[in-house]
């Protein structure tokens, strides 16, 4: 038995809010304000809809925002490439009002500079 459109519309509609909060705009950045922080990686993530890598950097913890992975691959930065404890330089911008993170528009990887942007 199919459900009536109105109740299948009423129970995707909080599905698709969930996942719209959790992709990370672009405006929720500080394109006046650039970083530019060498740290070791905590952890990553090569997961859509963003990579996600966390830095340390002077002794704090940056959640950094990473492009698509496939876009990733098409510039040249595989998966393999970050590890845990690696040491990286990241530039990009920092979120306008979570402190301790920030958008990646490069990365420096083993001295190869990847445009992420």
């Amino acid at each position: 038995m199919a459900l009536p459109i109105n109740l299948l519309l009423a129970l995707l509609f909080p599905l698709s809010m969930a996942v719209s909060l959790l992709h990370h705009g672009w405006a929720n950045y500080d394109q006046t304000k650039e970083l530019d922080y060498t740290g070791l990686v905590q952890k990553i993530t090569f997961e859509n809809p963003h990579g996600i890598l966390t830095l340390e950097h002077e002794g704090m913890t940056w959640t950094v925002v990473l492009a698509p992975p496939s876009r990733m691959t098409a510039r040249g930065l595989t998966k393999e490439m970050l590890q845990p404890d690696d040491s990286v330089r990241v530039v990009g911008y920092p979120h306008k009002e979570v402190k301790d993170e920030m958008r990646a528009e490069r990365i420096f990887v083993r001295g190869k500079k990847i445009e992420l942007r």
